[in-house]
């Protein structure tokens, strides 16, 4: 006997392995999956809730959680980052090579790294995000028609192996907690750096975020340095309460660029695009 396969969604289509395990990951019974709402699709319905999955850059999502968000829909976005990463090689006709693991590690702060394009989504009060450290692979095949930066082999895949830890920020006061409590009252970029042990251009996209959901200011200068500190109204104690007063999200608007911070404006980390010169198998 012979049956219809059923056919995937719009959704389905281009989806790979990471992005289809997070939501078999996310799910609960009763869930609605790959739902059409207008023109968009959502990727869980659960009630009145839309979960999203983003495993690249949160600023391709902006269009649609603005839309959403001014319907007065509820939206948790989801986003991971490779704590571990293996780089799994494929030949042209996808029989495997070699597999290694990557030295490249990110860290809950570096979703600093996605926040910088989108803080005025991140504090919008029917907006929570959670960011997912997971372990995972990447699938490169030797096609010659990938990336200069892979020495143009194809990342075809990406696969969830397994998820360390999970950060819930539910309101801006909640991003708060990635700041080292060791931080003087009032600090630089170089100072926030050297105690997250991370790049001074992340130090500065996490100051820029921070200042454009009205948690930080910047409060003077030390030497050619900005100088930043809490706003009174938010602190690190106050970081882990959920806040649920609502608030207006037209009062959340991008804070100007000054000059210390024009470095933020770099071309922004990839988590999904590992870059090895040469193309090399280790």
């Amino acid at each position: 006997m012979v049956t219809d396969k059923p056919k995937p969604s719009i959704g389905q289509l281009s989806e790979r392995s990471l992005h289809a395990a997070l939501k078999e990951h996310l799910r609960q019974p009763g869930d609605e999956l790959e739902v059409k709402l207008g023109r968009y699709v959502i990727d869980i319905v659960r009630d009145d809730l839309l979960i999203e999955i983003q495993t690249r850059h949160l600023y391709a999502l902006r269009p649609k959680l603005r839309r959403l968000l001014d319907d007065g829909r509820r939206i948790h976005l989801v986003h991971p980052l490779p704590a571990e990463r293996w780089i799994v090689r494929e030949d042209a006709a996808g029989r495997p090579l070699s597999r290694r693991k990557s030295p490249r590690r990110a860290a809950v702060h570096d979703i600093f790294t996605e926040l910088v394009r989108v803080p005025d989504l991140a504090a919008h009060p029917n907006l929570t995000l959670e960011a997912l450290l997971i372990q995972e692979e990447q699938v490169w095949r030797d096609d010659g028609q990938g990336s200069w930066r892979r020495g143009r082999w194809s990342l075809v895949d990406r696969r969830l192996l397994g998820i360390t830890s999970s950060w819930l920020f539910v309101h801006p006061n909640d991003y708060l907690a990635l700041l080292p409590r060791s931080l003087p009252a009032s600090f630089t970029n170089a100072e926030l750096a050297a105690a997250l042990k991370c790049p001074r251009a992340l130090a500065g996209k996490a100051t820029y975020a921070l200042r454009s959901m009205n948690v930080l200011a910047t409060v003077g200068k030390r030497g050619r340095a900005n100088l930043y500190q809490i706003l009174a109204t938010a602190s690190l104690s106050d970081a882990s309460p959920r806040d649920k007063e609502r608030r207006d999200a037209e009062g959340y608007r991008l804070a100007p660029l000054d000059e210390e911070e024009i470095e933020i404006w770099q071309p922004v980390q990839d988590w999904g695009d590992e870059f090895d010169p040469g193309g090399e198998t280790r």
